[in-house]
């Protein structure tokens, strides 16, 4: 069993930084794709960015690209994603999901995609 824990969330200012954290155990971490997932009330569940296992590639929605950075360490089964500039309308729960390695060429952006999800942390980003 894999479990996925994120933390790191809160309330802030718009133009403020906040990293968040999704520490995991069971499983190969270093195999898995890791994504960040957003959801605000009443919307759908939006990808934010992904990893691959080696940390070598990332993605990024357009919204956040130059503002937000994900990277992991596999020493220490954990993902970040650091979050700059923040903005009123990141305001969500973020959650990291992860995959095995047999889903390497399916879309990372794709959420049915990923098998094993935390338990979502909140971010509101006030104006």
């Amino acid at each position: 069993q894999v479990r996925m824990v994120e933390s790191g969330g809160g309330l802030v200012q718009a133009g403020d930084s906040l990293r968040l954290s999704c520490a995991a155990s069971g499983g190969t971490f270093s195999s898995y794709t890791v994504g960040w997932f957003r959801q605000a009330p009443g919307k759908e569940r939006d990808f934010v960015a992904g990893i691959r296992g080696s940390g070598r590639t990332t993605y990024y929605r357009d919204s956040v690209k130059g503002r937000f950075t994900i990277s992991r360490d596999n020493a220490e089964n954990t993902v970040y994603l650091q979050m700059n500039s923040l903005k009123p309308e990141d305001t969500a729960v973020y959650y990291c999901a992860a995959r095995g390695d047999s889903k390497y060429s399916i879309l990372v952006v794709t959420p049915a995609s990923y098998d094993y999800w935390g338990q979502g942390t909140q971010v509101t980003v006030s104006s």
